[in-house]
């Protein structure tokens, strides 16, 4: 299997699949305490972690592989910003093996970027395209994470994006092809959460989800950024319970 990914604890499956800025090394404060009564799988993506990339491929294909690998069923699966939209990718196509989503300020097709979001991304291209792969991860740790985050936080933050930069850009151009994300068919419960500390097209693909998912429980977290589990991962358990 080339997505690397680690399976721990014994009980009913709970897929975590990381943010776009991260990889599987974000939900380390909260892996120790899920796998007393989980059987916790977590993954890189390709690109991100020790997964390498590739020219042509499916996030929610190669998440699906291993699940099928490891014989998963009935999963409960938690993914945070870009991880979130690739459960939605692979739940809309086959539900079937899912009890239960979380989705953490995470994006859905159909909805427009705000402006304050382009800008960074714009912000990044200009770095990248400059060569100042330092100044951009400090764009990321400066705006990707909330205010209740700790240095411990920050610091894994940066470690994480830098490991993104360093596959990514080596990679050059990749095809990822993405699945249709299809709310009607997402019958099992989800509950959708933002922060108020996010960009407003997260909080508003997440409203957009909610008047169209079949059973969703909606969350805002005032004090939260774009990762809350990294900025308050005490409270971390409590979302994904």
């Amino acid at each position: 299997m080339t997505i690397s990914h680690a399976v721990t604890g014994e009980g009913p499956d709970l897929l975590l699949v990381h943010a776009g800025v991260a990889d599987s090394r974000m939900w380390a404060r909260e892996v120790a305490e899920l796998t007393t009564s989980h059987r916790v799988i977590t993954l890189d993506l390709r690109g991100y972690g020790e997964t390498p990339s590739a020219p042509r491929y499916s996030d929610a294909g190669d998440v699906l592989a291993v699940l099928e690998e490891l014989g998963a069923q009935d999963v409960t699966a938690v993914g945070a910003s870009f991880g979130g939209y690739v459960v939605q990718q692979l739940a809309s196509r086959r539900p079937d093996l899912f009890a239960r989503l979380v989705l953490i300020c995470a994006p859905t097709d159909n909805v427009v970027p705000d402006d304050d979001l382009r800008a960074l991304w714009a912000e990044e291209g200009k770095l990248l395209e400059a060569g100042d792969v330092d100044g951009a991860t400090d764009l990321t740790v400066r705006r990707w994470i909330g205010p209740e985050a700790d240095d411990e936080a920050r610091e894994l933050l940066r470690t994480m994006q830098q490991r993104v930069y360093d596959v990514q850009l080596a990679a050059g151009e990749v095809e990822n092809e993405e699945w249709p994300v299809e709310p009607e068919k997402l019958t099992m419960p989800v509950r959708v959460i933002t922060g108020g500390h996010d960009f407003t097209f997260f909080t508003e693909s997440a409203d957009y989800l909610a008047e169209r998912l079949p059973d969703a429980e909606r969350v805002h977290l005032p004090w939260a950024g774009h990762l809350p589990t990294l900025e308050r991962p005490g409270d971390a358990l409590k979302l994904i319970s």
